[in-house]
Order: structure tokens, then sequence, then C-alpha cells
């Protein structure tokens, strides 16, 4: 039987077992703010190039772990990565994000897309994540990733990024046949893209609805949670103790209803007080976040006391300190630092601060 040594201390957390510390990761800690990535960056200018040539990838993905040993090494790669392999082409352009070539507007268009085959059309995942696993083994848990239903649908939708969510908005509200159509095909493929990562792995695997926040409420009940639910009961059918993340950007005004998702762990953002969290979901569900990435840019007195506030208000138990989504490009490397090293040393500091 595995000792709990040999087991790493998030995926400990993310089983809801009490620990000292709570443990700490940092979504897109690899990326733009190192100035390691941005060297390589030079030498790969494609984003695809990055994420889908093992060897770079690897390196990216380490880049953070090696400066500043998180509890969680991220697979480095894209929410949208999995969609050529669905037959929607796809580019991602610097500091723009996914560009659909040909956007997904009718329903011959949604017929004519085919099932995920992993290993066939993603083949580079697999030797990134077990490279991981071999770099890291029982120090960090290594997190793959994916992208939700209505956010992949927009991007699929859309084109592109958007401020309006115009077009999609649109198919639900006029068409919505064809949208549900299009949400269930995707959710069927990103429950096997996330199975496939764990057979890889993947020891704990967090899912993107990047956009689900700018639902409303009953909307997000239609369009978002029941292919939430798909994904996340498609999983756990197959790998039931595999712990599973949601994130939803802009989610103050929808927790409980993230919380009926069947995720284990629910990433709360910053526009909600973690206290607040707390009361609203219940001590039992297990919560990872919440700090404004802009507190990053602040001095280190401030940058530690807002982290030990948000420990303080989690508890010890059940809470994973992370950012309420990405670090930001411009984000100075010294202070990603700091945040690592507090987070690691904050049963220490709230005993002192208590």
């Amino acid at each position: 039987m595995t000792g709990l040594t040999e087991v790493p201390y998030l995926l400990r957390a993310a089983r809801g077992e009490a620990l000292d510390r709570p443990p700490v990761w940092m979504m897109r800690q690899a990326g733009r703010y190192m100035k390691a990535y941005r060297d390589l960056r030079e030498k790969y200018p494609s984003f695809r190039e990055r994420s889908e040539i093992p060897e770079v990838a690897i390196e990216i993905s380490l880049q953070p772990w090696r400066a500043f040993r998180p509890d969680g090494v991220i697979l480095f790669s894209d929410i949208v990565t999995p969609l050529p392999g669905l037959g929607i082409e796809m580019d991602i352009a610097e500091g723009k994000g996914p560009i659909i070539a040909d956007p997904i507007r009718t329903e011959a268009q949604i017929n004519a897309l085919h099932a995920l085959e992993p290993e066939a059309s993603l083949p580079f995942i697999k030797p990134i994540l077990q490279a991981l696993r071999a770099e890291v083994g029982n120090q960090s848990t290594v997190l793959g990733f994916v992208g939700a239903p209505w956010t992949l649908a927009a991007y699929a939708v859309e084109g592109k990024g958007s401020k309006t969510y115009s077009i999609i908005k649109h198919m639900a509200f006029s068409n919505p046949t064809v949208l549900h159509q299009l949400l269930a095909k995707l959710a069927d493929a990103i429950a096997v893209y996330a199975r496939y990562q764990i057979d890889c792995g993947a020891q704990v695997v967090q899912m993107f609805d990047s956009w689900a926040g700018q639902l409303s409420p009953q909307d997000y009940e239609t369009f978002a949670l029941p292919y939430q639910q798909q994904v996340f009961r498609q999983i756990k059918e197959t790998h039931p103790d595999t712990p599973l993340i949601l994130l939803v950007s802009e989610s103050g005004g929808l927790l409980e209803r993230m919380a009926q998702s069947g995720a284990d762990i629910l990433t709360v953002d910053w526009t909600v007080d973690m206290a607040d969290a707390r009361t609203r979901l219940g001590k039992e569900m297990i919560v990872q976040g919440n700090l404004d990435p802009g507190v990053l840019f602040g001095s280190k007195d401030f940058i530690r006391d807002r982290i030990l506030d948000t420990i303080r208000k989690a508890g010890n138990r059940k809470h994973i300190l992370n950012l309420g989504h990405g670090i930001l490009p411009n984000t100075p490397e010294e202070n990603a630092a700091f945040f690592f090293e507090i987070g690691k040393q904050a049963d220490q500091l709230l005993a002192v601060h208590a």
C-alpha cells in the first residue's frame, strides 16, 4: 500500500485530507512572465510548436518547477488543442489566442465532426505527461487540463475570442437544438481527452469553462452545466479516483450551480471573498484560489497579507492555494517566487500573525 509520504501533497489535498498548509500552484505558471519562457519563444515563435513538440513542451512545463518547486506541475498546452482532432482546424495567434479557420455555424458542419482519437491526433500528449511524471516523481502532482464544452463551442462558433459572445448567443437563443448537438459532441470528445491524459500520467485534471461566466444563471443551467456534468460523469465512470477541478471565470454568481457539476474541487475567483465562498459552498467542498492575479504587482508585505488572509478564511483543510485565474504576463518574476515561498511557509506565518 502506498504510504502518505509517497502521495504528492496536492493530490492529498485534492482527496480532502487535512494538511499543515495548503498546496500551492499557479495557473499559467509556465509562460510569458518568465524570462526562460520568453527566451525559448524566440527559438519557437509558434505556440503550437511550443505546445506540440514534446521536448519543448516538457521544458516549458518544467520551467516553474525548477524555479519555484510548486506542488502542482501542469501540462503546457491550450484548451483548443484537441479541436483539429475533431475536424475543427485552428491556430493560436500570439497575443490574440485561438483562431478558428472555418467557424461552426451549421448543422451540416456539426454532423461532419468526427470522434476524437487522441492517440492518433494528439501523439505529443503521452510523451509530455510521462516525462513530467518521471521528472517530478512524488515531489509534485502532475495536472492535465481540458476546455469545457460551452467554452470550446464559443471558440468554434465565434471563430476567435469575443467580448460580446453575440454569435454563439444568437445560436443559443434562436437555434438551440443545433447548439446542443455541438455541445454534446464536444462533451464526449473532452471526456475522451481527459481520460487519455489520466492514462498518460495526469493525476488531477482541471476543466476550464472560461466563458461560462458570461452566461446568465438560467442560461448557465441550460448550456454549460449539463455538459460539464456529462464530461465529469464520463470521466468518473472509468477513473473514479482522479480528482477533477472546475474553473469558471467571473463565477461569483454561479458558485452554487458550479457545485452541481460533479467536480471535486471548485476554483473560486477574486470576485468572491473566500469566507463567503466557504459559507455558500459548505466546508466539505474543496476550493482552489482565490487571489487576484493583480495582487502580485503589490509590495511583498501586501502579497503576504493577502495570501494569509485567503488561507485563514479557507481553513487548513480542503483548500488549494492558487490565483483566481492565470498569472498576468508582466508580473515580476520575483513576486511569483514570493507567492510560492509564502504559500509554503503559511503554517508558520499564520501562527506568527494569529
